[in-house]
């Protein structure tokens, strides 16, 4: 049995394996294509870096850092497919999908955390817990003369009467939110980076207590039982959103430059589904008039480039899901686009076999010489258009980058789908002598052979 038996199989065994894979990747379409901020409304806020005392001058590797540490800040909030990027040489736009609280996300992005370790003394240590007392006590049992010195002590005295920083934020490896084993208090668990520098600190203070105070707060001051190396507990009276958002902060670091907001918009989600409505009308509106036009001009192979288009489809959208890419309003309109490439495709290979036709060649060749003549052209129109679209992917920010990625893949796949899927469907009905009549191809009987009698 030689190639020639296998080949229809095999290629019917990959379009099937194709259109199979893509089902299951794709369903359900809302759970797998994940869809960006101008189509589920949320957050947009664009930062401008802005030099510092230790960093003069914005660089790539400055920008480079501060992504990163908005980065893991960002992802402290739960806020699922956030898109930060660069924009210029000094500027990034961060993308909230889903987050309609611009507010709350500027506030994380540009606290930080700046935490203390003190060897406190036992006066400083009664008064501040006597203050803290004030303070998380009923507005009506203390006067706003006793709130307003706890707070004092609490903000600022306690802090300044402490002595000289043992141990700081900065040697903390990480930090992860947790509770006590009695009582299941909120705390934050934390591992530092120097195991031997912590267990000298500790095990020479034993007895003393050790104050921790956060951006020179003073939150509580635990008593060293023993010595303690590689990691320990920040205790206080926290909440356990207190908790997640400090250990967040401890784990994202200090940002490496300024950082200004220039931007900030809330996007609702009432907008982006009215966007998202009105975009897929458009795109399925559009698919359908293109498929009407392809069956009324090119009958059965027009009929045949649509059920290839469908498949297209499939594939890109399944081509989404598989990259996690979010998908916005620019690469909608890169999708559709893409479209219209495929079926430029497939008008240039259906006009080549009608020309073969009227050259008075049999259906059979004139599918075979029809397409290997197409090919060149259809080639050359998507390897341009691909190229373009890579360009702006690499050079592009934001928005264009959604635009150039949908546009590239769709084009390179809309070229798959017209050189081999839609082929595969012409090959099986002619070479099977299924549908031959030449007017199933746009051709009329005594129009076969028209042009090679006119050049004779």
């Amino acid at each position: 049995m030689n190639w020639n038996n296998l080949k229809t199989p095999f290629k019917a065994l990959v379009v099937i394996g194709v259109c199979v894979l893509s089902w299951f990747l794709i369903n359900p379409v809302s759970k797998n294509v994940h869809l960006g901020l101008d189509l589920r409304g949320g957050a947009r806020l664009l930062l401008q870096l802005t030099p510092t005392a230790e960093v003069p001058k914005i660089g790539s590797m400055e920008q480079e850092q501060t992504v990163e540490v908005i980065d893991r800040r960002i992802n402290g909030l739960g806020v699922a497919e956030p898109t930060i990027s660069k924009v210029g040489t000094d500027r990034i736009l961060v993308e909230l999908p889903g987050d309609n609280n611009p507010d709350r996300a500027e506030t994380v992005i540009k606290q930080i955390a700046v935490l203390d370790f003190k060897i406190l003394p036992p006066a400083v240590v009664q008064q501040g817990e006597a203050a803290l007392a004030v303070l998380n006590a009923p507005v009506a049992s203390t006067t706003k003369a006793q709130r307003d010195a706890a707070e004092k002590y609490v903000a600022q005295t306690a802090y300044a009467q402490g002595g000289p920083v043992v141990y700081s934020g900065k040697d903390v490896k990480a930090a992860q939110a947790a509770y006590t084993q009695t009582g299941g208090a909120p705390v934050v668990d934390f591992q530092t980076k120097d195991a031997a520098r912590f267990y000298k600190l500790t095990s020479t203070h034993l007895g003393q207590p050790l104050g921790i105070f956060l951006d020179h707060r003073y939150v509580s001051a635990p008593t060293l039982q023993g010595p303690i190396s590689d990691s320990g507990q920040i205790t206080g009276q926290f909440t356990q959103e207190q908790t997640i958002t400090l250990a967040n902060e401890l784990n994202a670091g200090a940002l490496p430059v300024g950082v200004k907001v220039i931007e900030k918009e809330s996007i609702g989600p009432t907008l982006g589904a009215i966007d998202l409505t009105k975009s897929l009308y458009a795109s399925i509106g559009g698919l359908i008039v293109v498929m009407l036009f392809m069956i009324l001009v090119y009958r059965l192979p027009g009929f045949l480039a649509d059920v290839a288009l469908i498949i297209y489809v499939a594939m890109m959208l399944a081509l989404l899901a598989f990259s996690h890419a979010t998908l916005t309003l620019p690469g909608i309109a890169g999708f559709v686009l893409s479209i219209g490439m495929a079926v430029d495709a497939n008008v240039l290979i259906f006009e080549r076999i009608k020309e073969e036709l009227w050259h008075g060649k049999t259906m059979r060749a004139a599918v075979r010489v029809g397409f290997a003549r197409a090919f060149s052209a259809v080639f050359d129109s998507h390897f341009t258009t691909i190229v373009g679209s890579g360009v702006l992917f690499l050079l592009g920010t934001g928005t264009v980058k959604g635009f150039a990625f949908t546009l590239f893949w769709g084009t390179v796949l809309s070229l798959v789908t017209a050189v081999f899927i839609t082929r595969f469907f012409v090959d099986v009905l002619v070479d099977n002598d299924v549908a031959t009549a030449p007017e199933l191809y746009g051709v009329k009987r005594g129009e076969i052979g028209i042009l090679s009698k006119a050049g004779a």
